[in-house]
């Protein structure tokens, strides 16, 4: 069977938590996909485990490429060059699919597909069969822009793409050791021009770990100051941003080139030059308190001590 989907899933030393995702594979109703994992830089044993169950799976293609670690979007970014099918999604190393998502995927696809959709948009639900944020609204379809700029369905949604549509947009930018430039940059894009099919279904079950993307943003701004600039940069410009959004963004993209020491970039690369120079100072703050913040969950990572 040729498959029609790839669950593709970034992974970074989760040896031990890597097999709830490949056992949610294993109890799907339909086996229509394959399994791409991006393994990026892991020390444990996971290729040792990966290639193992590559000897012992029967009933779908598992593809493993191993790269030098680079952050969850370099990942993307070889994850994209190496899916073929027509759909393509996500999966967490840490998280797992319901019994029957694939098959709930396949079958919205199958009787509603049009080029005027990017994909499906579905739910994310906690290991207590809780829905991660809000449903979805009751619609055949919505763009991922303007729930962000609305505040629509809050909370983490997955994301089902067309695989040929993340060809078109990708690879992501690389910034000199910067690991987390957000991979929904690509989504953004993809949405300027594109709507999601809406099935409000639970489609993964996601637990968050301590040391996860999600566990620490003071520190990820700090850390990819340069990524968090070029993503509100694009914020700025999409199409559904109302002024209220583009302020929120300058102000970042104001604080994330201050802490980057990109000074020349501030008003150079920026698309909405007035509005930047306009809330410089509160840029400034914001950047004072992103250091502030930053600086007290390292002392309290290490118990106080200075």
């Amino acid at each position: 069977m040729t498959p029609y989907i790839t669950v593709f899933t970034p992974t970074y030393n989760r040896f031990n938590l890597l097999h709830y995702c490949y056992n949610s594979l294993k109890r799907q109703t339909i086996k229509n996909f394959e399994w791409l994992i991006i393994d990026d830089g892991s020390t444990d044993n996971t290729k040792e485990l990966v290639e193992k169950w590559m000897n012992e799976e029967k009933d779908f293609h598992i593809n493993y490429r191993y790269k030098n670690n680079g952050g969850l979007h370099t990942a993307y970014n070889m994850a994209i060059e190496n899916m073929n099918t027509e759909l393509c999604i996500c999966i967490d190393s840490d998280d797992f699919l319901p019994d029957n998502a694939i098959e709930i995927i396949l079958k919205l696809w199958e009787e509603k597909k049009d080029n005027q959709y990017a994909g499906i948009i579905g739910l994310d639900y906690d290991i207590n069969d809780n829905i991660i944020g809000d449903k979805l609204p009751e619609v055949n379809s919505i763009n991922l822009n303007y729930m962000l700029v609305n505040k629509i369905g809050c909370g983490d949604k997955k994301i089902v793409m067309r695989t040929e549509l993340y060809k078109k947009v990708a690879p992501m930018k690389t910034f000199n050791n910067e690991k987390n430039f957000n991979p929904n940059y690509l989504n953004t894009l993809i949405s300027e021009d594109y709507d999601f099919l809406v099935l409000n279904k639970n489609l993964c079950y996601v637990e968050y770990q301590q040391d996860g993307m999600s566990s620490n943003i003071y520190k990820q701004y700090i850390n990819s100051p340069n990524s968090f600039a070029e993503l509100r940069r694009l914020y700025m410009t999409i199409h559904h941003a109302d002024i209220k959004f583009i302020l929120k963004n300058a102000i970042h993209y104001d604080s994330s080139c201050i802490i980057s020491k990109n000074y020349n970039d501030i008003l150079s690369k920026s698309p909405r030059k007035l509005l930047t120079l306009l809330v410089f100072p509160i840029g400034i703050i914001l950047s004072i308190y992103i250091k502030y913040k930053y600086k007290k969950v390292i002392k309290q990572k290490h118990g106080g001590k200075n």
